[in-house]
């Protein structure tokens, strides 16, 4: 099976920009004969808002958005994350984020990427450090660079780290998590917004370090706020029910894309990657 997916992490109710990148998901694997998954990420249950879940999946299919099988949910599949562990090689870290900030990195990597303070920690200075605090797990990279394949943006080559896949309080991270459910299911094409493009070069090289295939990805404009910044819900009336449902959001998403149609359906037709905008779109409010 080949797939695209969409996988909000239920936190809040969606707003346009994440309905905009949902469509664009869809379209992309509609318009390829792909299927088309759900997934919901939730593993962070310090996020996770009551109720947001089956809103987000309300205002998904009140849209005109459909996806085959059933939604898939992380918090159901640590077992997976538990066996991909396992066959990686990793190393425990005990640094905190303001550590990682404030130690030098290495030439040319990006800012916060993790400068290796623990990598080669011996066995009597892990034990003084567990008794500190919990350790999180990382990777043991053996690249600093790695290359995808993007439908928007070419050949991208970016930084790869030493990423962190369980955290201290025991919860897998969302870089493992990803990679794996993407393999398990069949996602071989996954359009995000472009904010993320940096990180698509770890997760690829993981997924090549557990034996898969990388997916194509589509890396898509963003929408902004009247700030000039990435939208947010601060930025007022941003979501679907607060626009004024689907009659009124479709029809802005459609003009903000290029596309022609009243429906996710009609959209399809003549629908091409290469003739999207390239640019953010600014969220008229």
């Amino acid at each position: 099976m080949t797939a695209g997916r969409y996988a909000p992490s239920p936190s809040g109710d969606l707003h346009v920009g994440n309905l905009r990148t949902a469509l664009l998901a869809w379209l992309f694997a509609r318009s390829t004969g792909r299927d088309f998954l759900m997934r919901v990420e939730d593993l962070d249950s310090g996020r996770t808002a009551d109720g947001a879940e089956a809103r987000q999946l309300a205002d998904l299919a009140a849209l005109g958005l459909d996806w085959d099988g059933d939604v898939v949910r992380q918090s159901s599949r640590t077992e997976l994350y538990a066996a991909a562990l396992e066959r990686l090689d990793v190393y425990e870290c005990y640094c905190t984020r303001r550590e990682i900030l404030a130690a030098p990195s290495a030439p040319h990597a990006p800012e916060g990427a993790y400068p290796g303070t623990c990598r080669d920690l011996t066995e009597a200075e892990r034990d003084v450090r567990r008794r500190e605090r919990p350790a999180a797990v990382r990777l043991r990279a053996t690249v600093d660079r790695f290359t995808v394949t993007d439908v928007l943006h070419g050949e991208f080559t970016g930084a790869v780290d030493d990423v962190v896949l369980r955290r201290g309080d025991g919860t897998y991270a969302y870089n493992l998590a990803v990679v794996v459910d993407d393999a398990a299911q069949g996602i071989d094409q996954v359009v995000r917004g472009d904010d993320l493009l940096s990180s698509a070069p770890r997760q690829a090289y993981l997924t090549s370090l557990l034996g898969g295939t990388p997916p194509t990805y589509a890396h898509v404009p963003m929408v902004l706020g009247p700030t000039g910044v990435r939208l947010a819900k601060r930025d007022g009336a941003v979501t679907l029910a607060e626009r004024g449902g689907p009659s009124v959001v479709l029809p802005e998403l459609a003009a903000s894309l290029g596309l022609q149609g009243r429906t996710p359906q009609e959209m399809l037709d003549g629908f091409d990657p290469a003739r999207l905008p390239r640019e953010p779109w600014t969220l008229p409010l």
